[in-house]
């Protein structure tokens, strides 16, 4: 999947469930649904789903709480916009 069909299935009513967690995640996301978002990758250990559970606590202005995320991801604070950031999770992503 590229990331603009990936993008087209934003209009969707929910994500496709056979999308792995982490996409599921940055569909959420993108549809104001942070929450759900944010559940699908609390508990994950992976990079990856530091990397989402950080940029979802910039999202909603938590920097320290950002910060802490970003550090055990490995990656410090972006200087881009969050639509920018979550291009470039789901572009990683979707490279798997």
């Amino acid at each position: 999947m590229t990331l603009s069909e990936f993008k087209a299935t934003l209009a969707s009513e929910s994500p496709d469930p056979h999308l792995n967690k982490l996409l599921r995640a940055l569909w959420w996301q993108a549809n104001d649904q942070w929450d759900k978002a944010h559940d699908l990758v609390q508990n994950l250990d992976s990079s990856v789903a530091k990397w989402i559970h950080a940029m979802l606590h910039r999202q909603e202005s938590d920097l320290d709480n950002s910060l802490y995320w970003y550090s055990d991801a490995g990656r410090e604070l972006p200087d881009k916009s969050l639509q920018a950031e979550w291009e470039e999770i789901a572009t990683f992503l979707l490279q798997d």
